[in-house]
């Protein structure tokens, strides 16, 4: 329900985890039961598109002197080089969601989330899915993938990287039980829609209140 006058001011959903901690069914999740309010932010990135790839729906591909140029001229939120190749995020974009008061949800990592914590920290919800244990995330690493042992030992290790950085998030949630872990990220949704800061025309709606009594 909208009231006359107050409108909501969209926020930025960041979810972080490592690899097996269950990010990508929580996503799928997010986007299959509130389509109308959340859109999945697509990267940009130099990199040739993989076989089944579609331009606008997975990545936006550019060049990259065009990349670069967004780059300098402060088009982007954030932006990373993996492996000679660059992948950001539009500025542009995101701020004229926010602003219309539609979410967006990022698939990023601790990297870009401290980068979009210094573009737009008031619009920003950062939370990190942990996996139940160690052990936990071993056998669903082990189980995934079929590959050698020391390519799932490099993954390990990344994990313990990614999970070091936990405590720059505003919210963690434990992924012991996809429904429960699901049911958290939407009350940590409701509570953040509700935040004073995001509902706009809210203290002219107050003082027409008090100018009644």
């Amino acid at each position: 329900m909208t009231v006359q006058g107050v409108k909501r001011r969209g926020l930025m959903l960041v979810l972080s985890s490592p690899s097996g901690a269950g990010k990508t069914t929580l996503v799928k999740r997010l986007l299959g039961d509130d389509p109308d309010s959340f859109f999945m932010s697509v990267s940009l990135t130099t990199r040739t598109p993989r076989p089944g790839e579609v331009d606008g729906r997975d990545y936006k591909f550019v060049e990259k002197a065009r990349f670069v140029a967004m780059r300098d001229n402060g088009e982007l939120l954030e932006w990373a080089e993996v492996f000679g190749n660059f992948y950001g995020t539009e500025r542009q974009q995101v701020e004229s969601a926010v602003k219309q008061g539609h979410d967006v949800l990022f698939d990023i990592d601790w990297q870009g989330a401290r980068q979009l914590a210094e573009s737009m920290p008031q619009d920003l919800v950062r939370v990190f899915v942990l996996p139940p244990s160690g052990k936990a995330l071993a056998a669903r690493l082990h189980t995934r993938n079929e590959d050698a042992p020391e390519v799932v030992a490099k993954r390990m290790a990344k994990a313990a990287d990614e999970i070091s950085h936990w405590p720059e998030y505003d919210y963690v949630l434990i992924n012991d039980d996809i429904e429960t872990c699901f049911s958290g990220l939407k009350a940590i949704i409701a509570a953040e829609r509700l935040r004073r800061e995001r509902q706009v025309g809210l203290s002219a709606f107050v003082r027409e209140i008090e100018s009644e009594l």
